[in-house]
């Protein structure tokens, strides 16, 4: 009866469905992982937004590396600005502040504008004052509304230096002056021809807010630390799937018994042809 089972079909098929299971349970795991992380890193933000300021010398120095912990960590910071070394990231969306979102959303793609502030000590932190529209000519400088002069006392959120490998956001070499792919302290150095020592990472502006105004940046949005994406809902789908490959097979099986059942009991039911006696000779008919 399951002598159909050792064909090559059911051998492949069944060697396929043995493979898949493992695998696609791996994918579920690394789904729930995703899901894990992903709560994980909105309680982090959600502590951090809360938290009191602190000042960004006490957290970054030159050279630092912003850790994982330290993400959106509201700080303070007193200084000047240096408009004449202020640089735009291009590339950015009014909602986003940190991936290539370019085609996301329908949202106008613009710039984020790049202003480092010079600390007493004459050290500089960049700070991203918010987004604005681009011109009409993409090769040169937007118009942007200055910001405060004199001395002034800043809060923000700590984000860490960019890369292509955290972002997505391709970097590229040739860019209009004083236009950036990355918010990074070497490259702004470079295109903004900025001589003083820049502190690891980078503030997104909180405080004080710019009034509205032509050529006046748009505030960077507030990390969403609510949403927990579709991860779990993945995770449960895989492990669906992987269940439903065994109760697949032994559907397909029961099928195929069926059939072969079918077959055995049509051909039982089939009358016998008659048979000749042996050595019986042919009547002629006249």
């Amino acid at each position: 009866m399951y002598r159909f089972l050792l064909s090559r079909q059911w051998v492949v098929l069944t060697l396929v469905g043995l493979v898949l299971m493992p695998v696609m349970v791996r994918l579920g795991f690394w789904q729930l992982h995703r899901h894990e992380h992903r709560v994980a890193n909105n309680h982090l933000i959600a502590a951090a937004l809360k938290a009191a300021p602190v000042p960004v010398e006490s957290v970054t120095s030159p050279g630092f590396q912003v850790p994982h912990e330290d993400l959106y960590k509201t700080v303070t910071a007193r200084g000047h600005y240096d408009t004449a070394h202020e640089v735009v990231a291009r590339h950015r969306t009014a909602g986003n502040s940190g991936s290539d979102d370019s085609s996301g959303g329908g949202e106008q793609v613009g710039y984020h504008v790049i202003t480092p502030l010079v600390l007493d000590d004459g050290r500089a932190v960049l700070v991203n004052r918010g987004w604005v529209a681009p011109g009409d000519d993409p090769t040169k400088f937007p118009k942007i509304a200055p910001p405060p002069s004199g001395e002034v006392t800043v809060t923000g959120r700590l984000r860490p230096d960019e890369t292509s490998a955290a972002t997505g956001i391709r970097n590229r070499t040739g860019l209009p002056d004083r236009q950036i792919m990355l918010i990074n302290g070497t490259q702004v150095k470079s295109a903004g021809h900025l001589t003083a020592q820049v502190l690891g990472g980078y503030l997104e502006l909180v405080s004080p807010v710019p009034k509205p105004g032509p050529g006046q940046p748009g505030p960077v949005p507030e990390p969403d630390h609510q949403s927990i994406g579709p991860h779990m809902a993945y995770a449960i789908q895989w492990w669906l799937f992987t269940a439903m490959v065994p109760v697949g097979w032994v559907v397909l099986l029961r099928r195929q018994r069926a059939e072969i059942l079918a077959e055995r009991a049509k051909q039982a039911a089939e009358p016998a042809e008659p048979h000749e006696p042996e050595g019986s000779v042919p009547v002629a008919v006249r």
